[in-house]
């Protein structure tokens, strides 16, 4: 996969919800009587990441692991610290090893293969995802983080669709838009206390409806891959 000026592969329905997005974002920061302008920065940079990803193209996991560092940032401030662990500790390094991942299985100069998740990956996946909120649970709790069950329930989904973007899923978008709905509870609850967070629960609602889309755009490129393959298997076959 070649890198190339990742807009040009945009197409009008997807420049005009990335401009939604990031007006819907911004609008919400100048309304907020208190600016936050890392929230704005890392909400910008996520929804920016989201639409690349829904593309299947490089740059989106590149833009994701930029996101992940600024929003452990603005986690680490509210003392949210289940967020600051998931996206430092395990959105970070899962972004790149996606970003390899992706590189090594390019489908287009622009897109990456999408694969089939198999029964084996999927339970280990789970019972990983498993094991590690009870792990979470106990040191989200001794470390006194707010809103526990809710941060712990973001390390779960997080975790989950980590994987699967690694393992080029379509289903990386239904565990992460399960995600965006937690965040979205989880920043109600911190905006409650402190207004300026209100572009965190925006930027989490149009993260939901990229992810939507992200999985739509995926499913379409699983099938369009699968039909342009099939003519060069019958040849091999023949």
């Amino acid at each position: 996969m070649k890198p190339q000026n990742p807009f040009k592969t945009l197409t009008k329905f997807e420049v005009a919800l990335w401009i939604t997005s990031v007006a819907v974002i911004t609008l919400s920061f100048v309304l907020a009587p208190q600016k936050d302008w890392l929230t704005l920065t890392a909400s910008v940079l996520g929804v920016s990441s989201l639409i690349f990803i829904a593309k299947g193209n490089i740059f989106g996991p590149i833009l994701c692991m930029i996101f992940a560092t600024v929003y452990g940032v603005v986690s680490f401030f509210f003392k949210y610290y289940g967020e600051l662990i998931t996206y430092v500790c395990m959105t970070l390094p899962a972004s790149a090893v996606s970003l390899v991942s992706w590189i090594r299985h390019p489908y287009s100069a622009t897109q990456v293969k999408v694969s089939r998740l198999t029964a084996k990956k999927t339970v280990a996946v789970f019972v990983a995802a498993a094991a590690l909120t009870v792990a979470f649970y106990f040191a989200l709790n001794a470390l006194d983080t707010p809103n526990i069950v809710f941060s712990t329930l973001s390390v779960t989904t997080s975790l989950i669709a980590a994987s699967f973007t690694i393992l080029r899923s379509p289903f990386y978008a239904l565990a992460y838009s399960v995600n965006d709905v937690v965040l979205i509870v989880l920043w109600t609850l911190a905006t409650v206390k402190d207004i300026a967070y209100l572009p965190m629960i925006m930027c989490f609602v149009m993260f939901l409806f990229n992810d939507l889309y992200g999985f739509f755009n995926w499913r379409r490129m699983q099938r369009k891959q699968a039909t342009e393959n099939k003519p060069q298997e019958s040849q091999i076959n023949g």
